[in-house]
């Protein structure tokens, strides 16, 4: 029997890779997809076809319930969130009742339909905020630095409090950085390599950046996702860490980037005020052992050959 998944968030980065991957292994796919005059389908515009798209959001429980009896999913994985860090300190809010309180609506609304349906949250890395220890494990205290850390602490506490109250299989993926080309130009990675192809191609001339300094563990969306279904394919729900274990700067990123276009980044960078966040965390690094051991799951793309991927793709895109 094929099994039928549901995503929320299925037009985002994580979501369209996902799909990807549940479509090749067979998956009947619903995707849920807010009304919005501005939605965008681009990152699964391929694969529209093959998907079951429906409307619903996470800040109305009606349509999260119609919508899980509708396509009566074996596993549900909620990748929606306002999930742009900074957004998060001009609309702690909305942060809050998306990235917080939705969960907890996934979940009612699967412990009322259907207790067996397997529950997958997209937690991460940004709980560890100011770490507590070096790397950042399973065990690592949480200690947010943002109104989007905050919000996910409660969305992953919410889902181990349902999963033991209620004996359901829901477990959160703890997700360090991850990027792709299909990331969000609003995001730091996507605006460098968007920033390197168009100073390559006479498009613009400087790259406006914050802290040079801020580390983090950066992998390829596409291994991650993968992760993500492997915890639903367990005997038993658990939590794990998903991170490469290396950490970078934000300079590196940029050197390494410049350096794809044959470009010194030190005649193109400038540093803005503007992009620094008022708390910032300095330094996130996962230790992935877990996941390794416990899942099987291997990063097949490393940093570097990351960041040319993402720069060819904006050069690809900007040479049209």
């Amino acid at each position: 029997m094929a099994k039928t998944a549901l995503i929320t968030g299925i037009t985002g980065q994580d979501g369209s890779y996902l799909a990807e991957l549940l479509l090749d292994k067979g998956y009947k796919v619903y995707g849920m997809v807010r009304r919005s005059s501005t939605e965008s389908f681009e990152r699964i515009e391929h694969i529209r076809e093959q998907l079951i798209l429906r409307q619903g959001d996470l800040l109305d429980q009606l349509s999260i319930i119609s919508l899980i009896e509708e396509s009566q999913p074996d596993e549900v994985y909620n990748l929606a969130a306002q999930s742009f860090v900074p957004t998060s300190w001009t609309k702690p809010l909305l942060t809050g009742d998306f990235t917080g309180l939705g969960v907890t609506r996934m979940l009612e609304a699967i412990r009322y339909i259907n207790p067996r349906i397997k529950f997958y949250q997209a937690s991460s890395s940004e709980m560890f905020g100011k770490v507590q220890e070096v790397p950042q494990s399973e065990d690592t205290p949480f200690y947010p630095r943002s109104p989007y850390g905050v919000a996910k602490v409660y969305g992953h506490f919410i889902t181990v409090n349902y999963r033991e109250s209620y004996d359901l299989f829901a477990v959160s993926g703890i997700l360090f950085n991850h990027e792709s080309p299909r990331r969000g130009k609003e995001f730091v990675t996507r605006k460098v390599t968007d920033g390197v192809a168009r100073i390559k191609l006479g498009l613009q001339k400087e790259l406006r950046m914050g802290n040079l300094d801020a580390k983090r563990d950066w992998g390829f969306a596409g291994d991650y996702v993968e992760a993500m279904w492997r915890m639903l394919q367990q005997d038993g729900p658990s939590d794990y860490v998903v991170a490469t274990g290396e950490t970078h700067s934000v300079q590196e990123l940029v050197e390494v980037a410049f350096r794809c276009v044959d470009l010194d980044w030190k005649n193109h960078v400038v540093i803005d005020p503007v992009f620094f966040r008022p708390a910032e965390v300095d330094l996130l690094i996962g230790n992935p052992r877990k996941a390794r051991e416990k899942l099987g799951w291997q990063l097949k793309v490393d940093f570097p050959t990351l960041v040319k991927m993402m720069v060819d793709a904006d050069l690809k895109r900007l040479s049209r």
